[in-house]
């Protein structure tokens, strides 16, 4: 877990993005697939935005969008006012399936980065930390096999976090996770993100960990995505289920997405 020395909120780091005007279509078999329509949006300096919507609208589609692993279509992204035209370390993307390399131990996992980028020597005690910081310090020499699931979550976050980015990309990482462990790790990305400090754009598929954990709550149609609902979440933290403002906002969400009759 998570200490809670990591509960103080810094003053906001990470980066502005501004998603203009974007529109994108996939090539499918010759014919034009549209997967977003004319969606804006901005997630603030050190903002928490969650993005909810139906399978497949299209929300991972702008997540890889944003981390620039494809241009948009039509429009643009920006990050503090520059185009964004490829990947970049400071903006780091956790996938649901954290994709660990089986054959190197835990530390080495999270060094990827630094090793990557020539500064494996000088960032030792960044690795170290990053362990430190998700819980995993006890388990620096394990491999991906002897693992939980949620553990190896874990290793995937320190990843992303030992590049200290500015933009952390979140496309469903806890999807796979059996209910206690993702409530769990629900919490520790809070802390972490509270203490850093860096922007956070969460894809995910469940109403109330959008609820719990974001600062706005970003509600998308159906394919093509267009925006519904930004919906901003201004409660203190921790959150509970049972709080009667997030309840009744799970229920407006709900009916945004077409579903208010199964709650």
């Amino acid at each position: 877990m998570v200490s809670a020395a990591l509960q103080a909120t810094p003053a906001p780091a990470g980066v502005d993005i501004a998603i203009e005007d974007v529109s994108h279509r996939f090539d499918l078999e010759g014919a034009p697939l549209p997967v977003l329509d004319h969606v804006s949006l901005t997630a603030g300096r050190g903002e928490f935005v969650a993005l909810l919507g139906p399978s497949g609208c299209g929300k991972s589609t702008l997540l890889r969008l944003v981390a620039g692993l494809e241009p948009p279509s039509d429009g643009e992204v920006l990050a503090d006012g520059r185009r964004i035209t490829g990947p970049d370390p400071s903006r780091v993307v956790v996938f649901q399936d954290p994709t660990l390399f089986p054959w190197r131990n835990v530390r080495d996992n999270v060094a990827l980065g630094p090793e990557a980028q020539g500064l494996l020597k000088t960032r030792g005690a960044r690795i170290d930390e990053t362990l430190r910081l998700v819980g995993l310090d006890g388990f620096a020499k394990a491999f991906p096999h002897q693992l939980s699931g949620g553990m190896a979550q874990r290793v995937a976050l320190a990843r992303a976090l030992v590049n200290e980015p500015d933009l952390l990309i979140l496309d469903e990482p806890l999807g796979k996770l059996d209910s206690l462990t993702r409530l769990s790790m629900q919490g520790e990305i809070v802390n972490l993100w509270r203490r850093a400090g860096f922007t956070v754009l969460l894809v995910t598929h469940d109403v109330e960990e959008a609820l719990l954990m974001a600062t706005r709550v970003i509600v998308f149609s159906p394919r093509p995505a267009s925006i519904k609902a930004d919906i901003a979440i201004d409660k203190p933290y921790p959150r509970h289920r049972d709080d009667p403002d997030l309840v009744a906002r799970r229920r407006e969400i709900l009916t945004l997405l077409g579903l208010d009759a199964s709650w």
